[in-house]
């Protein structure tokens, strides 16, 4: 339930980014919210580096990928974890 309530208010903001590109708010306000965009946005960008190789085996690597572009960490909590194999002691 967390990291759902995360994704749906990152979505929220990202709506306030798209909103404040098409009508832009109030002179300050508007700079600190294009300001926040671009941080977050590549934030999310060094988080796709990052797990890069690690998203390779999955069924759809770039869709986990655009999904970590819009929610980040909340979208890599959901992504279980890899399991090791098995050592055999032959």
């Amino acid at each position: 339930m967390f990291w759902g309530l995360g994704k749906l208010l990152t979505l929220l903001f990202w709506s306030v980014v798209l909103v404040n590109l098409l009508t832009p708010f109030i002179h300050p306000l508007h700079l600190l919210v294009n300001l926040a965009g671009s941080l977050l946005a590549g934030l999310h960008l060094l988080e796709i580096v990052f797990c890069f190789r690690s998203l390779r085996g999955r069924s759809h690597p770039w869709r986990d990928r655009l999904n970590i572009l819009f929610f980040g960490v909340f979208h890599l909590q959901t992504i279980p974890a890899p399991t090791a194999p098995k050592a055999s002691h032959a």
